[in-house]
């Protein structure tokens, strides 16, 4: 079997795996700590509805892996003060904490924190909206946090 194996990998075949039963795939798949995201427009803080369909997932995930933090950071984009979207990031991480306490999360077990635009997820100038900062990020589980 060495023999075979070895001769495998030198003829460039590669790594040989094996299939793991599906009960075992689904539950490893199930079981995603994140991070998930969802965006928000332009200075709102309600989820829509693509965001929602993102949470019900995340907290299905959540179900699937049983206990454990789950950490909530609201972000901005740079168009306003740095105060106004410190508290615009606070309020959209609060509708998300109160969204996934809605889908069966303990509210125990949240923390939320607001990064306003100090982490941008695209680098930009000041004042400059770029959608792709406007997030909640969600992550749970053992070493979840920042």
């Amino acid at each position: 079997m060495s023999k075979i194996l070895g001769l495998a990998m030198i003829a460039g075949v590669g790594m040989i795996t094996f299939a793991q039963p599906a009960a075992a795939q689904s539950a490893t798949q199930a079981c995603t700590a994140g991070p998930w995201m969802v965006f928000f427009d332009f200075d709102q803080d309600a989820i829509s509805p693509s965001a929602a369909a993102i949470l019900d997932n995340a907290a299905s995930a959540y179900q699937a892996c049983g206990q454990g933090q789950v950490m909530i950071s609201g972000h901005t984009d740079r168009k306003g003060t740095d105060q106004y979207n410190v508290g615009l990031s606070q309020r959209m991480a609060a509708n998300v904490r109160a969204y996934l306490s809605g889908r069966g999360i303990p509210d125990a077990v949240m923390t939320t924190e607001a990064f306003g635009e100090s982490r941008p997820l695209v680098d930009t100038k000041d004042g400059v909206s770029e959608p792709q900062n406007r997030r909640v990020e969600i992550t749970f589980g053992p070493g979840s946090g920042w």
